[in-house]
């Protein structure tokens, strides 16, 4: 038994003596060429047939069966899963040890107060979190269930996708969706071609083609396909979707034909079968090794930063409740260290609790008091805060600016946690293809000789704008209009469905329309067509009919940048068209600069530019064509550098046609988006795949840069010019040096570039950080555009300026499924609703039909959302804190004894129901400035950047707040009735009457807050805060009125009756509810008078402006 394993190119192996006795199951590893990690290798025996004898030995391994996990959860483990990710955050686990406590030792108030609130918290997010799962499982049910048919013994049988295994043989029809990865083995087209679509895996949705292998694209019936017997050896599932190395062993008449496998012969699952009826394929990676499975990372739980300040100010809150206790505890034992000092008889101790140890009693005492004060600690904050995200994502998805007639469809919110995270974005990452621009080429012109065309959108003819060409020239033009029509890999389709986007209907009809690989080739196809020259599979018709033989087909690769065909009617021409770049050198003949001059005019103005050229053959030449041709298509070693040789040889000597310029044209008001978002103190970054010559000339054009703009360009053609190192330093000199003239720098970058950037120096010590060098250049830059990205490399640079040291907040947003990464690495990720497919809306926190939505889901809706959630957040802690100092305060002048101030009830229901609805529904509707405003002055975003609403300065000012009102609630009722009667009667209030004095003046004065932080005022915000003031005295009415008789005590009889029946009692409420609130209402007109922010001169303006009206 001998191991083996194979380079990117198989020229060695290829070579060896194919007796090989092998088995690949002992698996020896090798470095493939442009792979950073060592892959093993595997053996799939197709439809499960042993090898012949003595060729190798049979011995099945095991592989994972086809079945998709995307759930979190099981039946089983539902409950302790989620009670343990439960009970990770701080409150929940606090409130827990509070519960637990208060079913163990005696304590003032009861479990109650503590368990039912917990219980109510634990129970509603179980019951989200399951019902989403529940979702994700009903998902997986359907994708694992969907039926498959297989080939076994010459019969087609149908299987449920899960039950797939590697080896098996499938058979796939126009429009399925492949259900795993597989290897072609034969296809309904004679050539052994099919046509398939990965609109869900990178976001293209324009169609490739994929090759079958040789030998076994002539078995078409399942009878056939049941007879292959061969052997495929590859690599072990890897994420890249773009590389694939293997081979396949077919054995005839037991002998072995080795056959190299790549790429073009690998389907994707997730890819769709396009304009072919069928084709049979076997099953290479299944169920989680498969490469969608592989590229897509799982949706992780994202944390805001007001969330993140939360558990901060709930640390700070927490250690504040534990100093109380040790405080209190200290001086209760202090206070009985005096003999004539003892236990409190209303405690009712028993004989062997004060008999027990110090400690223990002590340790009891801490626990009592912790109980006592656990209500600074705020439980029903996150219950708050989760109903105002939740109630809050609807305000998005009713807002009719952000719906799109033409698609019909409104803003989605897939997730709630991030409402306020749209308010503190920082960078913008962006797509460009169906982001920026609308992803729909169209033909604008094209130059035939130095003459330019434009296509006449009213009378369906072309028109030339400069000089008309002599007669000479008539025949150029009918070879260029005969090459645009010629030279393409377009077909013709009827109506289909894309991942639910319908293409070829027109005015309600279905029609037929033109798939290609390459959008540009349908635009230009188009634009023929719209001139009255017609293509039609390998026909065209001008005028009147011509028929063409296509003889062969030169494709297109991002090497060349260029492909030909040949074809032939009556005499025989290779017609070639490309990149300016790639054409330009291989002409010897024709008008260069006239049409080089307009080529790059089209270039500045944001134009997708080809080139145009042909070449007459001989019959001669044709044959020596052929000859170099078929030679390199069988050749198994380096067969794509044969090709490449031969292609080059091919296209030479050409004669210069023209050029063409198709427009991808922005999106609606996509550069008033970006320069918005650039004047609220953003910073835009386009992450594409695309050349850098079109990107940069559509960053121009959306204004991401200026022609007042500095451009830094770190790209390969300058890197093969100069060290990385200089470029580093070049840049860096070249940015400050310049920072005293400008403030405006651009920065481009490629995606090789980057890699090397991201990769440490090796070679050179003193190379340095190039990461650290790069961050410290794009920080000084506005606008960064990054070109010829991979997927991952996307979601690389957003993780990078995440962890740099500023931790900004980020934003990606992308229409295509290779934006997916980029969108789940970002803090906040955004779809766009475009025309390739659904994973980026589907995988998203927020989605939105057009990009100049982008506008107002963060100047207006995320800046909103931040304003009533820092309010909601700190109003909530204001409010605990003047809620419980009094009762801090209280245990001074009652020995310690850990006597509530408040009864029972006001325990419970302050939180829940007095105080609760009125800053819920101000977290959900207050408009501090009008949103016509907000979306004019973009600058305003500034106002609420880093977080600024939630830092300690601010957190430190309402804590003060609540505890200066706290005192004077408690002092001022204290020393106004200090040996004084209350009553007319003379009668004394008791101590529930003043805990319920305090009470009443603590509900008012924190209501009365929020009225005067209210500046959005509706009917139902009037309703709402006088109504639970209303409900307030209603109740304490109601439960100090009537003997309950499910109660065991009635201390509370009479008892609010008998405050407010008293004069000094109701002055009293007015004189502290208005001091409380007076230092508050002072600062705010010192601060607004002497240190005014933008948005307080904005509404002082306001307000001028409706008295002005008046």
């Amino acid at each position: 038994m001998f191991s083996h394993s194979w380079h990117q190119q198989l020229c060695s192996t290829l070579s060896l003596s194919l007796s090989l006795s092998v088995c690949v199951c002992v698996c020896v590893c090798l470095q493939c060429v442009g792979e950073e990690n060592w892959v093993d290798s595997r053996t799939v025996y197709i439809g499960h047939k042993e090898p012949p004898p003595g060729t190798e030995a049979f011995i099945q391994q095991r592989f994972p069966d086809n079945r998709i996990v995307s759930c979190k959860y099981t039946f089983w483990n539902f409950i302790p899963k989620n009670m343990f990710e439960q009970f990770r955050r701080v409150a929940n686990f606090y409130f827990l040890v509070i519960f637990l406590v208060q079913l163990i030792i005696d304590t003032p108030t009861s479990p109650i107060t503590s368990g039912l609130p917990l219980f109510f918290v634990i129970t509603v997010t179980a019951i989200k979190q399951g019902y989403e799962d529940w979702l994700r499982h009903k998902a997986d049910k359907a994708v694992n269930e969907c039926p498959v048919q297989v080939v076994q013994n010459g019969k087609i049988i149908c299987k449920q996708s899960r039950r797939l295994r590697v080896g098996d043989v499938v058979l796939v029809k126009e429009d399925e969706t492949f259900p795993c990865d597989l290897i072609l083995l034969s296809s309904s087209r004679d050539d052994g071609t099919c046509y398939v679509t990965t609109a869900s895996l990178d976001g293209e949705s324009s169609h490739k083609t994929y090759y079958a292998v040789q030998d076994t694209k002539a078995f078409t019936t399942e009878e056939e396909v049941s007879c292959i017997h061969a052997t495929i050896e590859c690599e072990q599932p890897q994420p890249d979707l773009y590389k694939f190395v293997g081979r396949i062993n077919v054995y005839m008449n037991n002998e072995p034909v080795a056959r190299p496998l790549g790429s073009e012969n690998l389907l994707l699952r997730g890819a769709t079968l396009k304009n072919t009826e069928h084709i049979y394929a076997v099953a290479i990676y299944t169920g989680m090794e498969t490469k969608m499975a592989l590229n897509y990372q799982s949706k992780s739980q994202k944390r805001s930063a007001v969330e993140k300040s939360m558990n901060a100010y709930l640390v700070v809150y927490l250690c504040i409740l534990i100093s109380k206790a040790v405080i209190n505890t200290g001086l209760k034992y202090l206070w009985q260290s005096d003999p004539n000092r003892d236990e409190p008889w209303y405690n009712e101790r028993t004989d062997t609790e004060r008999q027990r140890h110090i400690l223990i009693r002590a340790f009891t005492d801490f626990l009592a008091f912790m109980v006592l004060f656990n209500y600074i600690i705020p439980v029903s904050m996150y219950v708050t805060v989760e109903m105002q995200k939740f109630l809050g994502s609807y305000f998005i998805m009713w807002d009719d600016e952000m719906l799109d007639e033409e698609l019909g469809e409104r803003a989605v919110v897939n997730t709630s946690d991030l409402n306020e995270e749209l308010g503190q974005v920082e960078y913008v990452f962006t797509d460009k293809t169906g982001t920026l621009t609308e992803n729909n080429m169209e033909f604008i012109e094209c130059c035939v000789d130095g003459h330019v065309y434009i296509p006449h959108a009213i009378s369906s003819s072309i028109d030339m704008i400069d000089t008309s060409p002599g007669p000479d020239a008539r025949e150029r033009e009918e070879l260029f209009f005969r090459a645009l029509c010629l030279c393409h890999t377009v077909q013709v389709k009827e109506e289909e469905t894309v991942d639910g986007i319908k293409h070829g209907i027109h005015q309600g009809k279905s029609s037929s329309f033109y798939i290609s690989s390459s959008p540009d080739e349908v635009a230009l196809v188009e634009g023929m067509k719209r001139i009255h020259v017609f293509v039609c599979y390998s026909h065209i018709r001008c005028v009147h009919l011509f028929r063409f033989e296509l003889l062969e087909v030169l494709t297109f690769d991002s090497v060349r940048r260029r492909m030909s065909v040949i074809v032939r009617a009556g005499e025989m021409y290779l017609f070639c068209k490309g990149a300016d770049s790639s054409i330009f050198p291989r002409v010897i003949k024709g008008k260069v600069e006239q049409v080089k001059a307009r080529v790059e005019l089209n270039a500045v103005e944001g134009l997708r530019t080809l080139c145009v050229a042909y070449r007459p053959l001989s019959p001669e030449q044709y044959q020596q064509v052929c000859h170099q041709l078929s030679g390199a298509k069988l050749a198994l070693q380096d067969r794509d550098k044969q090709l490449a040789e031969a292609y080059d040889i091919i296209e030479r000597d050409l004669i210069l046609l023209g050029a063409t310029a198709v427009e991808d044209r922005l999106q609606e008001k996509a550069a008033d988006t970006i320069e918005s978002l650039h004047q609220a103190g953003m910073k835009v970054w386009v992450l594409t795949g695309d050349k850098m010559e079109t990107a940069a000339a559509t960053c121009y054009a959306s204004k991401l840069f200026r022609r007042s703009t500095q451009i830094l360009e770190l790209t390969t053609k300058r890197t093969e010019e100069q060290s990385l190192h200089d470029l580093h330093l070049h840049g860096v000199f070249y940015l400050f040096s310049l920072s005293g003239d400008c403030t405006d720098f651009g920065l481009i970058i490629d995606g090789a570039t980057l890699s090397a950037v991201m990769r440490p120096g090796q070679e050179d010590s003193n190379s340095g950080n190039y990461k650290e060098i790069f961050l410290e250049i794009c920080r000084n830059c506005s606008a960064v555009l990054c070109c010829r990205m991979a997927p991952l490399q996307k979601a690389q640079i957003v993780k990078m300026i995440k962890a740099s040291k500023e931790h900004p907040i980020t934003l990606a947003v992308g229409d295509g499924a290779n934006d997916v990464s980029m969108i789940l690495e970002a803090h906040v990720g955004i779809g766009i609703m475009g025309k390739e497919g659904r994973q980026a809306v589907r995988n998203s926190d927020y989605a939105i039909p057009k990009f100049k939505h982008l506008k107002k889901m963060l100047l207006v809706h995320g800046h909103y959302y931040y304003i009533r959630i820092s309010e909601l957040v700190q109003y909530f802690f204001y409010k605990n804190v003047v809620f419980m100092f009094p009762q801090f305060i209280y245990q001074f002048f009652c020995g310690f004894s850990q006597q509530p101030l408040y009864d029972t009830a006001y325990l419970t229901l302050y939180n829940i129901s007095f105080t609760s609805l009125p800053i819920l529904l101000y977290s959900l509707m207050e408009q501090h400035i009008n949103m016509d405003i907000l979306k004019k002055d973009p600058s305003l975003y500034k106002d609420i950047a880093k977080n600024c609403l939630l830092r300690w300065p601010i957190f430190i000012y309402w804590t003060v707040l609540g505890v200066y009102d706290a005192m004077v609630m408690f002092f001022g009722a204290y020393f106004l009735f200090d040996n004084t009667s209350f009553t007319s009667n003379g009668q004394m209030f008791g101590n529930w009457t003043f805990g319920t004095l305090v009470f009443t003046v603590l509900v008012f004065t924190v209501t009365f807050k929020l009225v005067l932080d209210t500046h959005y005022w509706t009917w139902i915000n009037h309703f709402v805060i006088w109504g639970s003031l209303v409900f307030f005295v209603v109740f304490s009415l109601l439960w100090g009125g009537i003997i309950w008789p499910f109660l065991n005590y009635q201390r509370m009889y009479y008892v609010f009756m008998q405050m407010l029946s008293s004069g000094p009692a109701w002055l009293s409420i007015i004189l502290l509810i208005t001091v409380c609130l007076l230092p508050d209402v002072v600062k705010k007109v010192i601060w607004r008078a002497l240190w005014p922010t933008t948005t307080e001169k904005i509404q002082v303006g306001a307000i001028t402006s409706m008295e002005t009206l008046d």
